[in-house]
């Protein structure tokens, strides 16, 4: 049962998370050609304000205060009662909504068909650019060596 509900948190963390690590325009092209249209109530209407960024050096060195990041973020409540959130970068009410409606629809039995409209092409998508970047990145990469004198 524990296992059940920790591996549909991670399931929801991961879609969530690549809504929110998504172009505007490219899920907003996904969301449109899905031509899933729900009817929901808001719970919170979606709001800018900019949120504090910590990091740590190394990963695993003492928090700092990187920045701060303006982002958006609504809740909206389906007719079935299922809730959906949204946090996203920037200020994008309508990308805030779509990825909301998104994440109410990943836990209703539309989630198949949202999984295959929306969330792989953008998952593909996301890993195309890595790669991209990684390969103008390895691009640049120097080699250094060594050359060993005669003396000891």
């Amino acid at each position: 049962m524990a296992e059940d509900r920790d591996s549909a948190k991670t399931a929801r963390q991961g879609w969530m998370g690549l809504l929110a690590r998504a172009p505007e325009a490219a899920l907003l092209e996904l969301w449109r050609a899905a031509d899933e249209r729900p009817a929901y109530d808001w719970l919170r209407p979606p709001e800018t304000g900019g949120v504090m960024v910590r990091g740590r050096a190394g990963g695993t060195g003492a928090a700092f205060n990187l920045g701060e990041m303006t982002v958006t973020r609504c809740s909206l409540a389906l007719t079935d009662g299922t809730v959906g959130h949204a946090y996203v970068q920037g200020r994008s009410r309508a990308k805030a909504e779509a990825a909301a409606l998104i994440d109410a629809l990943m836990q209703t039995g539309a989630a198949d068909r949202i999984r295959a409209l929306v969330l792989e092409p953008l998952a593909e998508a996301l890993a195309g650019r890595a790669e991209a970047r990684a390969a103008r990145a390895a691009a640049t990469r120097v080699e250094f060596f060594t050359l060993v004198r005669g003396e000891d």
